[in-house]
């Protein structure tokens, strides 16, 4: 079967819309990621048999009609399109798949993501040329559907999906499709970029340009109350692929992507078993890719020195925690999981180890106050980090972050709302005392005060000379954010 695989185009006037970031948005450094789950499930497919058609409309800044003009030329006889979604974008995405029903009369058409995966029944009911959604993970799900297609078996027999009967009209829900436990099975995402895409159009700010994203395994064992895709995708058990595949795929990329600078790994939290990361390390040298490739991951604060020396041997160059709050009394009211006394050794063993640190805060978690905001800015202003980033929690459907947002009547945006009319990040709750354009204030006031410091720019003048390749980066994510930044 031929399937389409297509990450729709949304709010193209204004950037590069990053749909599988976890706050889906234009981003003010203008990140854009691969639309890395989408890509999985294509090479899957392909892996199994079918022929595959893939579109990133984002990265090749199309709008809608360039859109439809390219897959009606080069997706004719297409029976299957998979449409990636996102909570701010799932009106449009709608919209665009009835629109490929009109140029593709007798496709199916199904929608994927977290929203999908948390909303179901309400995402069908936005558009009636919607035949169906994926639950969860669909790598397996989507090749199964292309298979009971195919045989004339019908969409009855996919599990995963939640489906509109074509004849009644009714709704129906299947079985759940169990998630993939050996994700060996799952093809390279750096083969399908090959192939498929083009290095050059992804950008990751804390990352050497240019970079490649893959997963080297799924599910979070933490419980944050705030984190979508734990809660709506892939659980919480870690599963990961092998230290020999991994290594594998780095290799991979190393002798395939002459122009590829660093890998960024995109697991939630790819520290969390670190006897794996140890054996990844010691692979990466013995292959000899620590000289040929960085990378980066995201960590937590219990990230012990010695690991640490492990990673920066074996080519890491960043880390990325989610500190979050200065508050102990947040960090516990969203069940992250950390003390506030862990914050300060990371940092230091991180410099210790000669690895940077992006430190990740979140304002307007439940019980913030303007003295927990304080508390949080204290606490960036202390730490130094390399770089930071402050956003307003942004709660999503499927998360517990969300389901207590609404029962408190903190939210009542559209999803429309969740993104601005130029496509940034969007403030939607209105706490107790601090109503969402203070959260937004906060943000940006906190973003001044960290980047324009006498102390924090004589830190990257510094850094910059020492490594090129990072002041090039940094000098490429401040050229797109400066106007933000500097932003009354």
């Amino acid at each position: 079967m031929r399937i389409g695989f297509i990450n729709p185009p949304f709010k193209a006037a204004y950037g590069r819309f990053s749909r599988e970031s976890r706050s889906p948005a234009i981003a003010k450094s203008g990140t854009l990621y691969y639309p890395l789950w989408l890509i999985y499930a294509a090479a899957y497919a392909g892996k199994h048999g079918h022929e595959v058609f893939f579109l990133d409309a984002p990265a090749e800044k199309l709008d809608e009609a360039q859109s439809l003009k390219i897959i009606r030329e080069q997706a004719p006889g297409a029976a299957l399109f998979v449409l990636d979604t996102s909570t701010p974008s799932i009106k449009s995405d709608a919209r665009f798949g009835a629109e490929l029903k009109k140029i593709c009369p007798g496709s199916f058409v199904i929608l994927v993501g977290t929203h999908p995966s948390a909303c179901p029944e309400e995402t069908l009911l936005l558009d009636r040329g919607i035949d169906a959604v994926a639950r969860g993970e669909y790598d397996l799900t989507i090749t199964e559907l292309a298979e009971a297609l195919e045989t004339g078996a019908g969409p009855g027999n996919a599990r995963g999906i939640t489906w509109r009967d074509a004849q009644t009209g009714e709704i129906q829900t299947n079985q759940a499709m169990p998630y993939l436990e050996d994700l060996d099975q799952l093809p390279f995402a750096a083969e399908f970029i090959k192939t498929h895409l083009n290095v050059k159009d992804y950008f990751f700010s804390a990352a050497t340009y240019p970079a490649i994203q893959l997963f080297s395994g799924r599910g979070c064992p933490f419980r944050c109350d705030f984190c979508v895709y734990p809660q709506t995708m892939h659980g919480h058990t870690y599963r990961p692929r092998s230290p020999e595949n991994v290594a594998d795929e780095m290799q991979y990329i190393a002798e395939h992507f002459p122009e590829v600078k660093e890998v960024v790994i995109e697991d939630d939290t790819f520290t969390t078993n670190k006897q794996r990361v140890l054996q990844i390390c010691a692979l990466l040298v013995e292959k000899g890719l620590h000289t040929r490739l960085k990378w980066l991951c995201n960590a937590r604060v219990d990230l012990d020195l010695a690991t640490m020396r492990a990673m920066k041997q074996a080519g890491c160059r960043l880390i990325i925690p989610g500190i979050e709050s200065g508050s102990q009394m947040i960090l516990d009211n969203i069940r992250k999981g950390t003390k506030t006394g862990q914050f300060v050794p990371f940092v230091r063993n991180a410099r210790k180890a000669g690895l940077l640190v992006h430190a990740c805060y979140m304002v307007g978690n439940r019980g913030e106050t303007k003295e927990t905001l304080a508390e949080t800015l204290e606490l960036a202003l202390a730490l130094n980090t390399d770089t930071a980033q402050f956003f307003p929690l942004i709660p999503y459907p499927g998360t517990e972050a969300y389901l207590w947002a609404k029962e408190n009547g903190y939210i009542h945006a559209d999803y429309e709302r969740y993104c601005t009319v130029d496509g940034g990040h969007n403030a939607v709750l209105d706490i107790p005392g601090l109503p969402a354009f203070r959260l937004l204030d906060f943000c940006n006031t906190a973003r001044r005060r960290y980047y324009l410091r006498p102390r924090y720019l004589l830190h990257r003048i510094r850094t910059g000379l020492a490594n090129r390749d990072d002041f090039t980066r940094a000098l490429k994510a401040f050229w797109r954010f400066k106007r933000y930044l500097f932003a009354k």
